[in-house]
């Protein structure tokens, strides 16, 4: 059962609205009284796999399930997909354009930090189609 639900369009290619999800997710569970440990951990999730939204994606919408025991966000893409996302899962690994990395992004950490912060990480991608990640969050005690 869900305690509340949050929806977001994602633009593509705009760099300058990246991150409006994450901040804006962080800002309610704050404001749920959620413990830091858990805000910190959803919002450091969810902000890496919303710049790779923009990045790698054109964009896309993120849905937010918050329950009583975990936070879960769903990303839904329509962009190029993830040939291999064992090597996508690889530290450093990045397919960021120049111009992205020119701006601090595409270190190629994005994927892990998402892995480390979560505890479910799903990614389901076909190329030429998108993908779909589900991560999840459990509420820390």
């Amino acid at each position: 059962m869900s305690l509340y639900t949050l929806h977001y369009d994602v633009p593509g290619d705009d760099f300058t609205r990246a991150g409006e999800a994450s901040g804006d997710v962080k800002a309610q569970l704050k404001k749920l009284g959620f413990d830091p440990g858990t805000v910190r951990n959803v919002v450091i999730a969810l902000y890496e796999a919303e710049i790779n939204m923009v990045i790698h994606a054109g964009g896309g919408v993120i849905d937010v399930e918050v329950e009583p025991d975990s936070i879960t966000m769903v990303l839904t893409d329509h962009g190029p997909g993830i040939p291999d996302i064992e090597l996508a899962m690889t530290e450093g690994y990045s397919t960021a354009p120049d111009n992205v990395r020119s701006l601090g992004f595409g270190a190629g950490m994005g994927l892990p930090n998402i892995k480390k912060y979560t505890d479910e990480m799903v990614i389901d991608s076909t190329v030429g189609v998108g993908t779909v990640m589900k991560l999840r969050v459990n509420i820390k005690e």
